[in-house]
């Protein structure tokens, strides 16, 4: 199985939890209907990504980047790799990635728990913005997990589910609820 016919079995399988969410799902659908190669960073206007929300249950808190080109604390994500068989790899991939911690990372649930359709620049400044159809999924960590920081973020933090930085987004804050429900 491709990873394109993977992402298409995953948003297909997906039991999205309103009707925003389930138009967002139709429309990463014809995405992908219309686009053989529309889960690579190369198709333009836009592609999917894979992104996780990394999670210590234990203590009730949630590892976010400070993203160097938006500006803002992020769930750990981005662009599908060659290398990715599923969906669900790549967004642990990610995870690992980002986070540095390299073991121990675990999918919550079947499947993603939100969509997010969000414009950006890829490749830089001088580019033009291309949309990120981005599937996101909860991923818990080890308690011992000792997340260290990467070339692609400015900072990496744990904050509790509660205070959430400034710096975040709404969409980031109604992943953390989602992932919070989750988890119940």
């Amino acid at each position: 199985m491709t990873l394109h016919a993977d992402v298409v079995r995953v948003l297909r399988e997906w039991d999205a939890p309103n009707a925003e969410q389930d138009l967002l799902r139709r429309d990463y659908l014809d995405h992908l209907d219309a686009r053989a190669d529309g889960v690579w960073r190369s198709c333009r206007p836009a592609h999917i990504t894979a992104s996780a929300l990394v999670v210590d249950v234990e203590r009730g808190r949630v590892l976010l980047t400070l993203h160097p080109k938006v500006g803002r604390w992020l769930q750990l994500g981005g662009h599908c790799e060659p290398e990715d068989v599923t969906l669900a790899e790549a967004a642990l991939r990610e995870a690992r990635e980002e986070s540095g911690i390299v073991e121990g990372l675990t999918l919550l649930g079947d499947g993603p728990v939100k969509l997010d359709r969000h414009a950006v620049r890829c490749a830089g400044r001088d580019q033009p913005e291309n949309t990120h159809l981005d599937v996101q999924y909860v991923v818990t960590a080890p308690v011992d997990a000792l997340a260290r920081i990467s070339e692609e973020s400015l900072d990496l933090r744990w904050f509790p589910f509660e205070a959430l930085p400034e710096l975040t987004d709404a969409s980031v804050r109604e992943l953390a609820a989602r992932a919070q429900h989750a988890l119940r």
